[in-house]
Parts: C-alpha cells; structure tokens; sequence
C-alpha cells in the first residue's frame, strides 16, 4: 500500500473514532434518580428521626417512581450511620437523617471518623420543637424559678436524667445548668422510657424529655411540667410557659431534625432534593402527621442548614468544654 493510501486510512479512522467520541460525549447522563435512594438513621426505629426519614421517603418514592429505602444504623449517639454517609459517594444516593445529636458528638467524642461541619451539606430540616422541663413531684417545684433557687440552696443534690450521654435531652440540661449557674447531678439512662419512669417514681428530680413521650404523665398530674425549651409555647400544652420567660430569660433548646448529604455531592442534586422534600413536608399529610407531635417543619434554604448546624456545634463545644464533659 502507498504511503498515501495509509494516510488516508488513518485519517478516515481518526474521523470516524472523533466522530464515535463526539456521539459518546453527546450522550446525556442518567436523569437523576435512576436508581434506589438510602436514608440512613443513626438511631432505632420508633424515634423522630426515623419518623421524619419514613414520611419523606414514602412520598418521594411516591413522586419520584424510584425506591427509597430507610436504613437504620444506631450506635454511638447517631455516629456510626453519621459516619457510613460520610464515606459514601456523593451522587445524592445516600442521606443521613440526623438529629440535634449530629452537632452534640463533636463536643464528645474526640477521634471520629468524619468531621460534623465540613463532611457534609445541607438538604432540609425536617422538623423542630421543644423539649420539656419536667418535675417529679419529690422535687417540690411548681416554676423555673423555684427550682432555680433550690438548686442554688442545695448545690450537687438534685439530680436530672437523660436518654443518654450526648442526647438532645442531656445538652438542654446543660445548657440550663449553665445559664442558670447551679450544679445538678447528670444521671444518664438507655433511652426516655426508662428516664421518664424514674421522673415520675422520684428517683430522679428533673428530666427535659421529648414533650410527646411526657405529655401522659403531665397530664395525669404524675410529673410537673416547669417549661417548654423554646423561644415560643407549645400548641400541645398552651398553658406551659417557655423556660426563657418562667425564670431563665434567654434560654433556649431545639429537637431539631434534618436531611444532610455527603458534602461533594452537586448542587444542582441538592437543589432538586431540596425543592422536592420542602413541597413534601409543606403537605397537609406531613404537616399533620408533625403537629401531632408538636412538632412544625420550617422552610430552610440549603445554606441557612449550614450556617445553623456550624453555630450549633460552636454553642455544644463551648458548653462541653465549661463542663469538661467528654464520652471518650
């Protein structure tokens, strides 16, 4: 064969192999979702965030004819299914629904294998509420003030218990104890059935449970309820003040909820998650399934998540490092 003849098969093989790479590179990339999505829970079924993962996933499957799957992984106060998220791919294919646990953990634990702050990004919150100050009636106390000023005349002697160290239910207190100057005794339990038991029975004093799970009890007068931990009342209990205007001006808790993904994920992926979830939990159904717990779901851009978690993390640093509280 010549050497123009060659060239002339080599050029049209160039031509052709250009023009094959221009039709692979024309190709559109998969719609997203094109396959199943996982919403890790770092805690058992049965709490808030589990809830809050199971009604965004029934209806985004609903709307997005595409399986939605919620994984269950406690351990750790949230840590472990926190950390199976972090090192997952960040395609929008796996979230984490995460609690006020999610800010509370780096104040504890001082090795984890993802970085609260910077490993991940912020899709929506799902929900918040107040929590609610309780009293056994061995207490004695009718108000924040009244426990405040006992508190003070018998420092180290009452005690208050939580659903675990590191739980949202431990940090109020500490948050309380902080901002109101008095030393309690922290008694930390499995999980709220087995701290509200021991409220009521008086073998502890105090407990801020989740207001749900206490409401029975309060309204069977077998506890007392001193305060709810928000800057507003509750519609479930409109006759319980705010802890911030029964005796402690400025305080404030949050059971916060929310959806957060692998911090590399695109945005253009997080945009629509976000767009889609937000109409999902503006839904009267959703709406109404929240409200029955006392809870609202708010809407919250991307960014604003962030800016919240970080000043989050930031406030249970502080508190965790005034009260040198560690869990390793």
């Amino acid at each position: 064969m010549t050497n123009n003849g060659k060239c002339l098969r080599i050029a049209a093989w160039c031509a052709a192999a250009g023009v094959m790479h221009a039709a692979h590179a024309a190709d559109p990339a998969p719609a997203y979702p094109s396959k199943p999505i996982r919403i890790v829970v770092g805690f058992t079924p049965g709490g808030v965030a589990d809830i809050a993962a199971r009604v965004v996933a029934t209806k985004l499957a609903e709307n997005w004819k595409q399986q939605v799957v919620v994984d269950n992984r406690p351990g750790a106060g949230s840590a472990i299914g926190t950390g199976i998220v972090a090192a997952s791919e960040p395609n929008g294919y796996t979230m984490i629904s995460v609690s006020a646990a999610h800010a509370i953990i780096p104040a504890l634990y001082s090795k984890l294998p993802f970085d609260s702050e910077r490993d991940f990004a912020g899709v929506a919150v799902t929900c918040t509420g107040p929590l609610l100050l309780i009293a056994s009636s061995s207490a004695s106390v009718k108000s924040v003030k009244d426990l405040i000023a006992l508190a003070k005349a018998r420092p180290g002697q009452l005690n208050f218990a939580s659903a675990g160290v590191g739980s949202a239910t431990h940090f109020a207190m500490e948050v309380f104890k902080s901002k109101a100057g008095i030393n309690l005794v922290h008694v930390p339990y499995k999980g709220v059935p087995e701290a509200l038991t021991d409220t009521m029975t008086g073998r502890v004093q105090l407990f801020i449970s989740p207001l749900i799970n206490a409401m029975p009890q309060v309204k069977d007068g077998k506890v007392m309820a001193l305060g709810v931990t928000t800057t507003f009342r509750s519609n479930l209990l409109p006759d319980v003040p705010t802890i911030a205007e029964s005796g402690l001006p400025g305080y404030r808790a949050e059971s916060w909820h929310g959806l957060l993904v692998p911090a590399k994920t695109p945005r253009t992926i997080v945009a629509r998650l976000h767009a889609e979830i937000t109409r999902i939990l503006q839904q009267p159904e959703a709406r109404a399934q929240f409200a029955r717990l006392g809870l609202i779901s708010p809407t919250t851009m991307p960014d604003e998540i962030d800016k919240f978690i970080r000043g989050e993390i930031t406030m249970y640093k502080e508190i965790a490092r005034a009260e040198n509280l560690k869990a390793d």
